[in-house]
């Protein structure tokens, strides 16, 4: 199941107003709660990340990552996640990993953590030869 998208721009002007924000590298996390009991998202991405194709890229990274994260049975919230300039140019583990933070930094609940749950792509990709600690960039 899909999340139900916030589609016009009172519903934005609202959230922006009213709603507190949660600020990382990657994103922009915007989080109001409503009396409804369905969470609703919205995306954005402007201008300032790039062409269309950019921001088309950041949209579909987010998306992917709001899927793997965010829990549909949560009640009534309306989320905005901001594209920032950086965003085009994540890998989507890092940019799950950023969704990761900016959930357990709201205190909503996240659906990678819950028993049985799939596990996020929030590392990078095991690389054939080379230990975990090689990949990260450390020292051996």
């Amino acid at each position: 199941m899909r999340y139900r998208p916030l589609r016009h721009n009172s519903e934005f002007g609202r959230v922006y107003a009213r709603g507190k924000a949660y600020v990382d590298r990657a994103l922009v996390l915007y989080v109001l709660k409503t009396r409804s009991k369905q969470t609703r998202v919205g995306l954005t991405a402007t201008k300032k990340v790039g062409c269309a194709v950019r921001r088309n890229r950041a949209r579909r990274v987010m998306k992917a990552a709001i899927d793997e994260h965010l829990d549909y049975n949560i009640g009534g919230y309306h989320l905005i996640f901001v594209a920032r300039a950086a965003t085009p140019n994540l890998k989507s583990w890092q940019v799950s990993r950023a969704v990761a933070r900016l959930f357990r930094a709201a205190g909503l609940p996240d659906r990678a953590l819950a028993p049985g749950a799939p596990p996020p792509a929030s590392r990078p990709p095991q690389r054939e030869g080379q230990p975990p600690a090689a990949q990260e960039g450390a020292a051996p």
